[in-house]
C-alpha cells in the first residue's frame, strides 16, 4: 500500500490519528467504531495570549548606531543589551477546535477494526463489521465530511471541546436545532484571555429513523446512513448570523436526507477532482517488496531498511504537505494538533523549519504549497515593514523568525535568541517563490515588488564598512548559534552575507539599468566567505569569531542549499570548504530537521554516503508516529511535521537537481536506493522529468514546455542539452 497506510486497531493517542485536510480545515481521525472521534482544526485558530503592545516590534532604531559602533570596536557582548527589556514572548499558540463524536453502545460482536487513509483521495476510512466511516476535508467545498454506513441501532452525536490542555476557563455555549432528520449542532468558544473565540457547526443528516435531543447533542435510532458536515470559523463578532448562514450553506452542499449516498458521492467527486491530480503528479517506486508494502504502517516502521517504508514515507510526506497547505503553508505541526499546549506554539519558524518543510514544493510539483507560502508572505508585508523601520530605522522589509500566521511582527527574541537581529529571513522565504518562477518561465510582478522592498532594506542597512572598503554586516546573527570569541549578536554571519548578496542580485535582475547597477555594486562590496583553520567554510566571515560545530542548524551552508551559489561545478574550492564544514558539524540534540538539513546540503555537494546517513538516522530513530506524521526528537517525542514534509525533498535532491541552466542526475543516491523510478519531477528550466535507474545505468525522459539550453551532469559525465518545447528528449547512460 504505497499510496496510503492502514492500521488494524483504533488510534490510542491523538498523535497516531490518521490525517486529512484541505489547507484550511484539518481532521485527526482516531477510528474507534464505538466512539468515533474526529478532532477538528483550522489554520486560523490561534489563542490571543499577548496584548498589542507585547506583540509590537521593539523600537530600537535610535540605538542601532551605538550598537554598531560598539560591535565594530570589539565589544563582543554589546548586542546582549540591544533590547527594550521585555521578557521572551512566544507567538500566539495554535490549538484544536473540538472533536465530533459518534458514539454507540460498546460492540459485542468482536468484529475486527480496520482503519486506513488513501493518499490519492484524502479519505480516512474505518470499518468494523458492517459499520464503515469515511472522513475527508473537501478542497472544493471547504467542509469536513464524515459519512457513516450502518452506524448501529442507536448512536449519540455531539461536539466535545474537552481535549488535552484545554483552558479550564474556556467559555463555551452549545446550540441544538433539530427538525425531522436534520440537526444543526453548534459550539461557541470564548478565549479566557480576550473577547474573541471561534464557532464550530456540524450539520447532521440521517436517512431514516428517529432523532431526539440529549443534554449535549442528539440520539439517532434506526439510521442506515449518517452524513456530518463540519466547519469552524474564528469569531469576528457576527454571532448568530454566521451560524445561520453557515447552516444554510451546508444544507445546500448536503442535499436531501433521503439521498445521502448521492450527496456524499457528489461531495467526494468535487474534492477528488482537485486533490487527486495534485497528489498524483509525482511518484517514487523503489521496487519495494510486495509483502512489506501490504504491512500496516506501525509494522513497516519497524523495518527501517525497507524500500517499501521509504516509498510510503515519500508518499505520506507529499500527501501531508499538500493537505496542510492552502490558506497558509504548514505549521510546525502541519495543520493538526490534538493538544492546546502545542510545542513552540505550533507556529511557523522561518529560520529552518518552514523552509525545509516546503522545500520540495517546486520539484515535487505542488504549486498549491507555493501559493500557500506566497499567501503567508504577502499577508505579512505591512508588519515586515514595521520590523525594518522600528528595529533598523530602514525602509523595506525584515521577516520574523517566528510567526503565528497572522502577525508578522518580530517580538519573539531574548538574549540567547536575539532573533530580532536576524535579517536573512525574507530572502529565504522568497527562495521558493523565485524557484516557482524559474520552473514556470514567468516572472510574477508581486515577487518583483517584494524583492524591490527587500533591496531597499539592504541599501539602508548596509552602510558600515571596514578598512578595506568592504561592507560589514553589523549586527549579524546566525540562527540559532553563537561564535567562539563572541556573543549571539555578532558581525558578518555567513548566512546574512549570502542572503544579502542573493537578494540584491535578484532585485538587480529585475530593476531598471541605473538601479540594477547600484544594487550589483552594493552586492559586490559584501565580504567574501572565509575558510577557517580547519579548512571549513566559517559560520562567521569576521576574523576572530570561531565556529561551534555541535549545532542542529546549518545556517552558514545557506549558499550551498538552497541557493546553489556554492556548488562542486562552479566553485569547487568553496564546495570543498563547505563539505569540510559539513563533516565537522554535530547533530546536537538530534532534531529531525537538523538531520534532514544535513542531508540536503550533502546531496548538493554530491556526497551520497552522507546523504544516506542522514536519511538512515531519521528512519532508524523512531521519529514517525503510526499516522506517518513525524516527531521533532527521537522516540516520537514532540509532534512535528519537519521530518514528514522534508523527507520527499531529500530523496528528490539525492536523485535529481536542477537550476535554470543545469540538470544533475543521480548526484547523491543513497546506497539503500540502488534502483527505482521517480516520475513527474518539475525542473527549474521548464521540463518535467521521469528518471529510471539501476546499478550503473539510468534513463531520463524530459518533456520541456519551453526551449532551453542546459548543462547535464550525470554519472556518465558532462554534456550540453538543447531542449525544444513540446519535444520529448531521452538521455541515458
Amino acid at each position: 500500500m504505497t499510496h496510503g497506510t492502514w492500521e488494524p486497531a483504533p488510534a490510542a493517542r491523538w498523535e497516531d490519528a490518521f490525517l486529512t485536510g484541505n489547507g484550511r480545515h484539518g481532521a485527526l481521525v482516531l477510528g474507534d467504531p464505538d466512539d468515533d472521534r474526529v478532532i477538528v482544526t483550522h489554520h486560523t485558530l490561534v489563542r490571543p495570549v499577548n496584548t498589542p503592545a507585547d506583540s509590537a516590534p521593539p523600537r530600537l532604531a535610535d540605538a542601532l548606531p551605538a550598537l554598531q559602533d560598539a560591535l565594530l570596536a570589539g565589544d563582543t557582548t554589546a548586542a546582549e543589551r540591544f533590547t527594550d527589556g521585555r521578557p521572551l514572548r512566544w507567538v500566539r499558540p495554535f490549538h484544536p477546535a473540538f472533536q465530533t463524536r459518534v458514539r454507540r453502545a460498546p460492540s459485542c460482536t468482536g468484529a475486527a477494526t480496520h482503519r486506513s487513509v488513501d493518499f490519492t483521495t484524502g479519505v480516512v476510512a474505518g470499518a468494523s463489521g458492517a459499520r464503515r466511516s469515511e472522513v475527508f476535508v473537501s478542497r472544493a467545498d471547504d467542509v469536513l465530511v464524515q459519512y457513516v454506513s450502518e452506524p448501529g441501532p442507536v448512536v449519540e452525536i455531539d461536539l466535545d471541546h474537552r481535549l488535552p490542555g484545554v483552558p479550564a476557563d474556556l467559555g463555551t455555549g452549545r446550540g441544538i436545532a433539530t427538525a425531522g432528520r436534520e440537526t444543526v449542532l453548534t459550539l461557541r468558544a470564548r478565549y479566557p484571555d480576550g473577547p474573541h473565540g471561534y464557532t464550530g457547526l456540524t450539520l447532521v443528516l440521517a436517512d431514516a429513523g428517529r432523532t431526539t435531543v440529549t443534554a449535549s447533542g442528539v440520539r439517532i435510532e434506526g439510521a442506515r446512513h449518517l452524513l456530518l458536515l463540519t466547519r469552524v470559523r474564528r469569531d469576528e463578532g457576527r454571532g448568530t448570523t454566521v451560524v445561520e448562514r453557515e447552516a444554510e450553506a451546508l444544507r445546500t452542499l448536503a442535499g436531501s436526507p433521503a439521498s445521502l449516498p448521492a450527496g456524499y458521492a457528489g461531495l467526494l467527486a468535487r474534492h477528488t477532482a482537485l486533490h487527486g491530480p495534485a497528489y498524483g503528479r509525482v511518484a517514487l517506486d523503489l521496487g519495494g517488496d510486495a509483502a512489506e508494502r501490504a504491512l500496516p504502517g506501525s509494522a513497516l516502521l519497524g523495518r527501517p531498511d525497507s524500500a517499501a517504508l521509504l516509498e510510503r514515507l515519500f508518499a505520506a510526506g507529499r500527501y501531508h504537505l499538500l493537505s496542510s497547505s492552502g490558506l497558509l503553508p504548514p505549521r510546525l505541526t502541519g495543520l493538526w494538533t490534538g493538544d492546546w499546549n502545542t510545542a513552540w506554539s505550533g507556529a511557523f519558524t522561518t529560520d529552518a523549519n518552514l523552509n525545509l518543510q516546503t522545500s520540495s514544493a517546486v520539484a515535487a510539483d505542488l504549486p498549491e504549497v507555493t501559493e500557500a507560502h506566497r499567501a503567508l508572505v504577502e499577508g505579512q508585508l505591512a508588519d515586515w515593514r514595521d520590523n525594518a523601520r522600528e528595529i533598523f530605522g530602514a525602509r523595506g522589509i525584515v521577516a520574523p523568525a517566528h510567526t503565528d500566521g497572522a502577525s508578522g511582527h518580530t517580538y519573539h527574541f531574548s538574549r540567547e535568541y536575539p532573533l530580532h537581529l536576524w535579517t536573512a529571513g525574507a530572502d529565504w522565504l522568497l527562495v521558493p517563490l523565485l524557484a516557482h518562477e524559474e520552473a514556470s518561465g514567468r516572472r510574477d510582478p508581486r515577487v518583483t515588488a517584494i524583492l524591490t522592498e527587500l533591496a531597499r532594506f539592504y541599501e539602508d542597512f548596509l552602510t558600515r564598512t571596514g578598512p578595506d572598503g568592504r561592507i560589514v554586516i553589523v549586527p549579524s546573527y546566525s540562527p540559532e548559534n553563537r561564535p567562539h570569541g563572541g556573543s549571539w549578536g555578532a558581525v558578518d554571519a555567513t548566512m546574512d552575507i549570502a542572503a544579502a548578496r542573493h537578494a540584491l542580485r535578484a532585485a538587480a535582475d529585475r530593476a531598471p539599468a541605473p538601479d540594477a547597477t547600484r544594487l550589483r555594486t552594493l552586492a559586490g562590496r559584501l565580504p567574501p566567505y572565509r575558510v577557517n583553520d580547519d579548512g571549513a567554510l566559517a559560520e562567521w566571515a569576521r576574523p576572530g569569531l570561531g565556529d561551534r560545530y555541535d549545532h542542529r542548524h546549518l545556517s552558514h551552508l545557506y549558499p550551498v542549499w538552497p541557493l546553489d551559489e556554492i556548488n562542486p561545478y562552479d566553485t569547487p574550492d568553496l564546495a570543498r570548504a563547505a563539505h569540510r564544514a559539513l563533516e565537522l558539524r554535530g547533530s546536537e540534540n538530534d532534531s529531525a530537521h537538523g538531520h534532514l538539513h544535513h542531508g540536503l546540503v550533502a546531496a548538493r555537494l554530491g556526497d551520497a554516503a552522507r546523504t544516506g546517513d542522514a536519511l538512515a538516522r531519521v528512519l532508524a530513530g523512531d521519529y514517525f508516529h503510526d499516522s506517518l506524521m513525524s516527531a521533532h526528537y527521537p522516540g516520537r517525542d514532540v509532534y512535528n511535521a519537519d521530518a514528514a514534509h522534508t523527507l520527499p525533498a531529500l530523496l528528490i535532491e539525492a536523485l535529481v537537481q536542477s537550476t535554470p541552466a543545469r540538470l544533475v542526475l543521480l548526484p547523491a543516491p543513497p546506497a539503500r536506493c540502488p534502483r527505482g523510478r521517480l516520475t513527474g519531477v518539475r525542473t527549474r528550466f521548464g521540463a518535467r522529468l521521469d528518471l529510471t535507474w539501476l546499478p550503473g545505468e539510468y534513463r531520463a525522459v524530459l518533456r520541456p514546455d519551453r526551449d532551453a539550453r542546459v548543462e547535464l551532469r550525470s554519472p556518465a559525465g558532462a554534456a550540453r542539452l538543447v531542449l525544444r518545447a513540446g519535444e520529448e528528449r531521452v538521455v541515458s547512460s
